[in-house]
């Protein structure tokens, strides 16, 4: 798999770490990984992307991996580096699709940079917090309510807990991996933790926090204070989809984005965990947004 890493820089002087695969001059489709994940693209979506005439670049947040901290960040500062990156690479429409703790992040991109985004796709993504009318933690695993519960409690709370479940993924084997994540995990995630996909989650996961744990932080601060946009802000075609056996961001997460989404098209998954999707749905998601992308 042939895959091109650059490093850009923003106009405040931050690094942004990008990796490209796929077809060089495809149809530009930029990935946001979530939490707490690096640019590392499995070979699967790049197989599926090269198939499909995609060029398929993926970005570090800040603080994770090559990518310079960058201090209150919210959700919606996403939206300024996926500009910047687009400037940086000459693009003048592309499409994006993002996975758990990236949702909001393409959110962000679908809302307030409709003249560059021309359609979204979000997997397995949470809500704001709080979500008036649902109950944020119902059907979480416990690790999960556990580390949310310190984010809102105190910073000193908050980084212990990023310790300790940072060192739990990353003293993680391909083989210790399902017991590491033993309360999050639904029958149908276990098990596709026992294939290569396990070894690319681990690659992933060391190479976005192995040195340092500032986009954890980060990342969980912007996703439990105010996004900087309204979900009704968004005006361009957005693919939802998340599987009812979840238990990283549980399936009453997609139900309430769901009913405030304007153009949405939301694919529940009966059959899906939180995990599954990125392993089995990309090759419906490349279709749907390059159906988009010509209409």
């Amino acid at each position: 798999m042939n895959v091109n890493n650059r490093t850009i820089s923003t106009d405040d002087g931050r690094r942004i770490r990008i990796s490209e695969a796929g077809q060089p001059d495809g149809v530009p489709v930029l990935v946001l990984r979530g939490t707490p994940h690096s640019r590392l693209l499995y070979d699967r979506w790049v197989e599926d992307a090269e198939s499909r005439g995609i060029r398929l670049i993926c970005y570090e947040r800040p603080g994770y991996g090559g990518s310079t901290r960058q201090p209150g960040r919210t959700v919606a500062s996403a939206a300024n580096d996926v500009a910047a990156i687009a400037r940086e690479l000459g693009l003048n429409r592309l499409l994006v699709w993002g996975v758990s703790g990236g949702g909001p992040h393409v959110l962000a991109c679908a809302a307030l940079l409709p003249g560059l985004v021309v359609a979204a796709a979000v997997l397995a993504s949470p809500t704001p917090y709080p979500a008036e009318g649902l109950d944020y933690f119902a059907g979480m695993g416990e690790d999960n309510v556990a580390d949310t519960r310190a984010a809102l409690e105190s910073p000193e709370a908050h980084e212990k807990a990023v310790e300790a479940s940072a060192a739990r993924l990353l003293n993680a084997t391909p083989e210790t991996l399902v017991p590491a994540l033993r309360s999050l995990l639904c029958p149908a995630d276990a098990a596709v933790l026992t294939t290569d996909f396990a070894d690319f989650v681990i690659r992933s996961v060391r190479e976005g926090i192995g040195e340092r744990r500032d986009g954890i932080i980060d990342d969980d601060i912007a996703h439990l204070t105010p996004w900087g946009f309204e979900l009704s802000q968004i005006r361009i075609p957005v693919l939802l989809m998340h599987g009812e056996q979840d238990q990283f961001v549980p399936f009453s997460h997609a139900k309430w984005l769901a009913d405030r989404i304007p153009k949405v098209e939301a694919r529940l998954l009966a059959e899906d965990g939180h995990l599954t999707v990125s392993l089995r749905r990309i090759p419906e998601v490349h279709a749907w947004l390059l159906g988009k992308m010509g209409a």
